[in-house]
Formats: C-alpha cells, structure tokens, sequence
C-alpha cells in the first residue's frame, strides 16, 4: 500500500525568489562593509606608519576580492619595517593597526547581513 500527499504551500515562489535577493544582497553588502572596514584599517595604519620620506605611507593599500581582505604595504622594505631586522628593531603598523579594528568587524558584517535581508525583503 502506498500512501501519495499532495501540498501547495502558498507564497513558496515568492518566498524562493526572496530568498535568492538575499544572497545576492547579502554578497554585495558584505562586500561593501568589507571594503570600508579595510579601508579603516588602511587609514589607522597610516596613523601608526613610520614616515621618513612618505613612500611607506603611500604605498598602503586595500583589496577586496570575494570574501578576502588584503591590507598591506607595496614599498620592498615595508615588512623589514613591520617585523624589525637583525640591525633595527621592529615598528610595527598593520598589526597594531588590525587588532585596533577587528573588533569592529563584527558588527560591519551583522549590519550587511540585516541590510540584506531588508534589501531582499525578508
């Protein structure tokens, strides 16, 4: 003996649809904050950097790509400068500069989550 249920569950559709905005949302706010949280720590990291000539400094930079944060520094000494030599000690700047903001991060990505979800309508 076989036993067949049949349901239509009404707003399923739009309910799917919805939930399909969300994670599209959700990506693109996450991204946003993503990006503006790297560049907090860009601007912190500014602050701390120790300026000679001013090329360090310039060179920081920030990458968002997917769901990686980039911050760093392209002139070739940046991290004998972070990190210290056998002949100089260390100064550090991004380090100090992302502990000083991760506790920020948290509360960037709940608030792209609950934008998204106003966004996707849910």
């Amino acid at each position: 003996m076989s036993v067949s249920i049949k349901m239509n569950v009404k707003g399923a559709k739009e309910f799917s649809e919805a939930l399909n905005r969300f994670d599209s949302e959700a990506q693109r706010q996450i991204q946003n904050k993503l990006a503006a949280w790297a560049e907090s720590v860009k601007a912190e990291a500014s602050r701390l950097v120790p300026v000679r000539t001013g090329y360090l400094k310039n060179s920081l930079y920030t990458r968002v790509q997917d769901w990686q944060v980039q911050i760093g520094a392209r002139a070739p000494y940046a991290a004998a400068v972070e990190r210290g030599t056998s002949n100089r000690g260390a100064r550090p700047f991004l380090q100090p500069a992302v502990q000083k903001r991760l506790p920020d991060l948290e509360r960037v990505l709940r608030e792209a989550l609950e934008s998204a979800k106003t966004g996707a309508g849910l």
